[in-house]
């Protein structure tokens, strides 16, 4: 059935202020608390420019967004970008991809909460005490999320509500302390570190693909989409922006590897802070798990409902209505990937998946305006034809050679075993599928 008629019985709640508000409160997850020391631990002073540079990089990939959003209006995001553009393999590889992204940055924010509580409780971060404390919070979530989905969106709502306010606070007063000293840059970074920089940045950046995927709950997408999803970007850019000159002005170089540098640049501020900001970045921390798991569960739903993944993945419970198989699985295996690594590297594997799931969302934008698709109503036109798609290709395509072997080894073998598992469930693309997929999964496992 066609996936728009499906749209037809979704109540479209969501206008250009609500929309903007939902895409700022998933990109502004709790890896914000920790990245602005990961990145002055690799650029040093220039940390702020690689925010910057980001933002230059991610305006065509925004406007591919909004192109493509605009055009193809059925719920599900980059999954029904790709799959209208390019057909049902396309679009689970989209899809695969926003979910390999967001179970990656889903296990790094949860790293990243537990440095946060090793600092004030030390036995909780390392050794047994930070395994027993990562699986009781991906409990916690997975029991709300059973609950139904009303106890997990006030939950989010409740942990949301706070999250902006020592961030933007921090910047407004932090700023007026800031020593113009400690942001001079003394040696620009080597090619390689401003990239793996930029990498991270691409980390921070994202959370749109999440925010749009309920496009047939939006109100006239093809006006809404693009203003929605300018505004919000446009937020956020000051905001890590304001927030990476604050803490690099007032640390210096201190910030550089700091696990807690917001927190640590508070305390430096008003000695009580400290504690404040460690409390604030685990109340945001929350809300981006709890967030990250009711989403996409919810991806990993459609995937089995549609049979692109193992039907089970789509069952829902009798009483609550809840994808029960679904949110155990994305809570288990972010679990997992918590418990091998840390917040850097699993941010790497996040941002080189969600890389490429942009890099293909420009191609997508592309193929559907060329083709004329309309979602209804006047979708965004791209001046230029392929112009501003092909400059987003390109710059994505930049941000992914920074990559190691090592993050390609990990979005290889997650998307090569997705495609594979495809394969053996949709007769359509099987043979597509196992060779893709086998050649991913070899060509991670050397």
């Amino acid at each position: 059935m066609d996936a728009r008629h499906d749209d037809e019985n979704l109540v479209r709640a969501f206008g250009t202020l609500l929309l903007a508000a939902a895409v700022v409160n998933i990109i502004v997850g709790g890896g914000i608390f920790a990245l602005p020391g990961s990145l002055a631990g690799t650029l040093g002073a220039a940390a702020p420019w690689a925010f910057v540079a980001g933002a230059l990089l991610m305006i065509p990939v925004v406007l591919c967004f909004a192109a493509a959003g605009s055009r193809a209006t059925a719920t599900g995001g980059p999954y029904s970008y790709g799959r209208e553009a390019f057909g049902p393999f396309a679009g689970f590889v989209c899809g695969a991809l926003t979910w390999i992204s967001n179970v990656t940055g889903c296990a790094g924010v949860a790293s990243a909460l537990v440095d946060q509580a090793g600092r004030l409780w030390p036995v909780l971060g390392e050794g047994p005490g930070r395994g027993v404390l990562l699986a009781a919070l991906f409990a916690l979530f997975a029991a709300l999320n059973l609950k139904g989905v009303y106890l997990g969106a006030r939950a989010i709502g409740v942990l949301a509500a706070a999250k902006l306010i020592p961030l933007v606070g921090l910047v407004l007063v932090g700023i007026w302390f800031v020593e113009p000293a400690n942001l001079a840059v003394p040696a620009w970074p080597e090619p390689a570190a401003f990239g793996t920089a930029l990498v991270l940045v691409l980390f921070a950046y994202a959370g749109m693909e999440s925010a749009l995927v309920p496009s047939g709950e939006v109100r006239d997408p093809a006006r809404t989409v693009p203003r929605a999803a300018f505004g919000a970007i446009a937020f956020v850019i000051l905001l890590y922006v304001g927030l990476q000159v604050t803490a690099g002005g007032v640390l210096g170089p201190a910030l550089a590897g700091d696990r807690t540098p917001l927190a640590s640049t508070a305390g430096a501020l008003w000695g009580p802070a400290f504690g404040l900001l460690l409390v604030g970045a685990a109340v945001s921390m929350l809300g981006y798990l709890q967030g990250n798991v009711l989403g996409n569960s919810r991806l990993l739903y459609a995937l089995g409902r549609d049979r692109q993944l193992p039907a089970l993945l789509g069952w829902i419970h009798p009483r609550t209505r809840v994808p029960v198989v679904a949110v155990l699985v994305h809570a288990a295996v972010a679990l997992l990937l918590a418990l091998w690594g840390d917040f850097t590297s699993l941010a790497l594997v996040s941002g080189g998946a969600v890389g490429l799931l942009y890099l293909l969302v420009c191609i997508a934008a592309w193929r559907l305006q060329a083709r004329g698709a309309s979602g209804g109503g006047q979708p965004l036109v791209l001046p230029g034809g392929p112009l501003l798609p092909l400059i987003g290709v390109l710059a994505m395509g930049l941000i992914l050679a920074s990559l190691s072997a090592q993050e390609w080894r990990a979005i290889a073998v997650a998307l090569g075993l997705s495609s594979v598992v495809y394969g053996l469930i949709d007769p359509r693309g099987r043979w597509l599928a196992l060779a893709g997929g086998a050649l991913l999964a070899a060509s991670g496992l050397l």
